[in-house]
């Protein structure tokens, strides 16, 4: 049987895919990467914010149309399910199957009644890499202890639940084994590692242990900004493949916004951990997200956050309008912003970045940098590679290299920066 894989959402969502693509590992079933010839299909779906549940209506609707042609059996698993189980039983009759994430476990239980045939994997005890064999994604813990106002992760996901650190490592181990040269660390909050399970926090012993194996990068992502403790930049300074990368969202620039967001520690305080981050990393890139429009928001403390950008002058900044989530606090709160105004500020923000990043290009151009080619691009004669400086998630820009004679995929190169164009650099293979 033909079956084929919609992967939504972020990261954290991908390994899960990944973990569900691996009980497929059998000879009954052969992946197909074009849907419309497939005869089983399974989408795992986000349902963090409204544009990502319109996403997975919107891929459920246009799947379930192809069951009038191959299609035999439409599956649909993930965070959208697992919030609005019910509601999907109701309004999608096309789909064969829905699985609730607390229901992974079963899954091959439940797979097997659908299919009617034995499945012999078993969740979470392997994966199989969805993208590409040298970039992977390292899930450390799921769910969230933290509880943000306008976040719906708790709600879906649960309180936080580290994995054990030699699982982990396993885990890592298994894909260096399978020849994952960058490992890319994920949680709804990296820094918070370990607490639940041991009662501190775990992640610098993580990464010393994971630095003891054949990786070339290793990257953290998602970074809670007051759980970044100093001993843990000193643990990052001394590994090897640790890369001085810091993802921090901090969501905001006015205390009082910060305070209504129920995020932790104050703006002074974000100042501070990016300092003290600069402090130990000359080199350091420090990313950050912003969410633009949450309730009681003023033109005064919106000013605040672009001052902050400003004087902070992150390597790399996303940013989102809010969205109302039904059942977090905030989606109570008076004093909701209006979306035009949301909108206009999104384009004051982003403009401003641009113009900081800008800045930074400039003052790459000369500079040499390794990098990773990721692909080659047959119409523009061109390869597509990263540094340290950009994360796989195509958020923070790429690197683009022209080369007389073929480049490897997936394998590391000296590259020297000779130009730019908006937020992504030109740059010649030093040979």
């Amino acid at each position: 049987m033909k079956i084929g894989f919609v992967s939504l959402g972020c990261a954290k969502n991908l390994v899960d895919s990944e973990n569900i693509i691996a009980l497929f590992d059998d000879p009954f079933f052969e992946y197909e990467e074009d849907l419309r010839a497939c005869e089983a299909i399974l989408i795992n779906t986000c349902g963090f914010i409204l544009s990502a549940k319109e996403e997975a209506i919107d891929t459920i609707l246009e799947i379930a149309e192809y069951k009038r042609d191959k299609l035999q059996k439409l599956i649909v698993t993930g965070c959208f399910v697992q919030r609005y189980f019910e509601d999907c039983l109701k309004e999608f009759p096309e789909v064969d199957l829905f699985v609730k994430i607390e229901d992974y476990p079963k899954l091959p239980e439940l797979l097997s009644d659908l299919f009617d045939h034995r499945f012999i994997h078993t969740y979470g005890k392997g994966r199989k890499l969805a993208n590409n064999s040298y970039t992977a994604y390292l899930k450390i813990s799921d769910g969230c202890d933290n509880r943000c106002t306008y976040c719906a992760i708790p709600l879906i996901r649960g309180n936080c639940r580290s994995y054990p650190i030699e699982e982990n490592v396993e885990e890592a181990r298994r894909l260096v084994e399978a020849g994952v040269k960058e490992l890319n660390i994920v949680a709804q909050d990296t820094t918070y590692y370990g607490h639940d399970l041991y009662g501190s926090f775990k992640l610098k012993e993580l990464i010393r242990e994971l630095d003891k194996l054949d990786f070339k990068w290793i990257r953290i992502l998602y970074m809670y900004p007051d759980e970044i403790e100093e001993e843990l930049l000193i643990q990052m300074k001394k590994c090897e493949k640790v890369l001085p990368y810091f993802d921090i969202p901090i969501q905001y620039g006015n205390d009082e916004i910060l305070k209504l967001m129920n995020r932790r520690g104050s703006v002074e305080l974000i100042k501070e951990k990016i300092a003290l981050i600069r402090k130990y990393f000359e080199d350091a890139c420090i990313r950050t997200t912003l969410i633009v429009g949450f309730p009681h928001e003023t033109e005064e403390t919106f000013n605040d956050t672009l001052r902050l950008v400003e004087e902070v002058g992150f390597d790399s900044l996303g940013a989102f309008t809010y969205s109302p989530e039904e059942d977090t606090k905030a989606y109570e709160m008076d004093e909701q912003v209006a979306e035009e105004v949301k909108n206009e500020r999104y384009e004051r923000l982003m403009s401003l970045q641009a113009q900081i990043v800008e800045a930074k290009n400039k003052e790459k151009i000369g500079k040499t940098y390794e990098v990773l080619i990721e692909r080659y691009e047959t119409l523009f004669d061109r390869y597509i590679a990263r540094s340290y400086l950009s994360a796989p998630d195509g958020i923070d820009g790429i690197i683009y290299i022209r080369h007389e004679s073929p480049l490897r995929i997936g394998e590391f190169y000296k590259a020297k920066i000779t130009g730019y164009r908006d937020y992504d650099l030109i740059a010649t293979i030093e040979d």
